[in-house]
């Protein structure tokens, strides 16, 4: 939530309702129906979890915000989209309707956000074949056949995506995976043994290199052993 005034209003609420609905709620500290309307769209909109933002505007403090909306009477309520108002309502509404307006403004999930959602390897394959450039779409899926022992496919599904973030942690996993190595007991050993060998073996360095990127950032393993790869090759 923000309070804006005549001099940010543009930024806060107009430009942003570029990115995400924006819901403007008009009130004084005098008006009664404002004070009980208040914490009811407060409420309903942390409900959006971000995709609606609130901004709350004094209209006694801001005149020209007032007079830019026609105020005559409040509480009054706008919804802005892409810059422009695409809904209001004036008064103190019940809790359901203001949920119903805040509602209306969430974009429609898509198809591929549904099948998403379920999150089963059926339902996220069909999902690839509806966008296949999702990368999200692509780390649920090859977190699941990964989870199913399945890492060739895992490889497939996130060929087509640089192997950066969480793309880059779940293709190290794979290849893993794939070439029977455990992250579990005798990683430290493997380690020291894949660093002996980097300088001269690529087949080694890579192995060494996926270790790191499975292990993650925060295991302190991952850091160690990457500055003394480094200096091992430079």
């Amino acid at each position: 939530m923000i309070d804006a005034t005549d001099v940010n209003f543009a930024e806060v609420a107009i430009e942003r309702s570029k990115t995400v609905p924006v819901v403007v709620d008009l009130w004084a500290e005098w008006c009664g129906p404002c004070k009980t309307l208040g914490p009811i769209i407060e409420r309903v909109v942390a409900e959006t979890d971000g995709r609606v933002e609130l901004v709350k505007v004094d209209v006694d403090a801001n005149p020209q915000i007032a007079g830019a909306f026609r105020a005559q009477s409040i509480p009054a309520v706008h919804a802005l989209s892409g810059g422009k108002v695409v809904d209001s309502f004036i008064g103190a509404l019940p809790e359901d309707q203001v949920r119903a307006f805040v509602q209306s403004l969430l974009p429609v999930a898509s198809e591929a956000d549904q099948l998403l959602e379920k999150g089963d390897v059926v339902s996220l394959f069909s999902a690839m074949q509806l966008e296949p450039g999702r990368e999200d779409i692509a780390i649920a899926l090859a977190t699941e056949l990964l989870d199913q022992a399945r890492p060739d496919e895992a490889l497939d599904v996130l060929a087509k995506f640089p192997e950066a973030g969480e793309v880059g942690h779940l293709a190290a996993r794979a290849r893993l995976h794939a070439a029977g190595v455990d992250l579990g007991a005798g990683t430290d050993a493997r380690l020291d043994e894949l660093l002996a060998r980097a300088k001269d073996d690529d087949t080694a360095r890579q192995e060494l290199i996926d270790l790191l990127d499975a292990l993650g950032p925060d295991d302190p393993r991952t850091s160690r052993y990457r500055r003394a790869l480094a200096s091992t090759l430079f």
